[in-house]
C-alpha cells in the first residue's frame, strides 16, 4: 500500500496562507484520485478537496471554495493544497488520502477508511 506523508502545516494568523504537501511513495499513485480531509478537535473528519487521476478534475467543500486550491505536480506523485485567506475555523489536522480504486474522479464518497492515509499535519489559524 502506498505511503503518504503530509507536510507544510503550521501556526498562522487569519488571512494568511499555507501550502500543504502530500508525498506518495509510489509512482502508481498517478493513476488514482487523491484528496484532503481535515479533523478538528471534537469533530468528525470532513472532506476538504480532491483531485482526480486526471488532474484537471477537482472538487472542493463549500467551506473552502475560492480560498483553497488542490493540485498535483507533473509527476502526479505529490499533491498540494494551497490555502489562502485562512480562517480560525480552518484549524484542524489535515490528512491526505488516496482512492483505493484507480482511475476515478475523486468524489468524497470514494475515499474510505480502507484507503491509505497520511499521518496528518496540524494547521492552526489564530490571532
Amino acid at each position: 500500500q502506498v505511503r503518504l506523508v503530509e507536510s507544510g502545516g503550521g501556526l498562522v494568523k487569519p488571512g494568511d496562507s499555507l501550502r500543504l504537501s502530500c508525498a506518495a511513495s509510489s509512482t502508481t499513485s498517478s493513476g488514482y484520485a487523491m484528496g484532503w480531509f481535515r479533523q478538528a478537535p471534537g469533530k468528525e473528519r470532513e472532506f476538504v478537496a480532491s483531485i482526480s487521476w486526471n488532474p484537471s478534475i477537482t472538487q472542493y467543500a463549500d467551506s473552502v471554495k475560492g480560498r483553497f486550491t488542490i493540485s498535483r505536480d507533473k509527476s502526479r506523485n505529490t499533491m498540494y493544497l494551497q490555502m489562502n485567506s485562512l480562517k480560525p475555523e480552518d484549524t484542524a489536522i489535515y490528512y491526505c488520502t488516496q482512492d483505493p480504486v484507480p482511475r476515478r474522479l475523486g468524489r468524497p464518497e470514494s475515499f474510505s477508511q480502507d484507503a491509505p492515509w497520511g499521518q496528518g499535519t496540524q494547521v492552526t489559524v489564530s490571532s
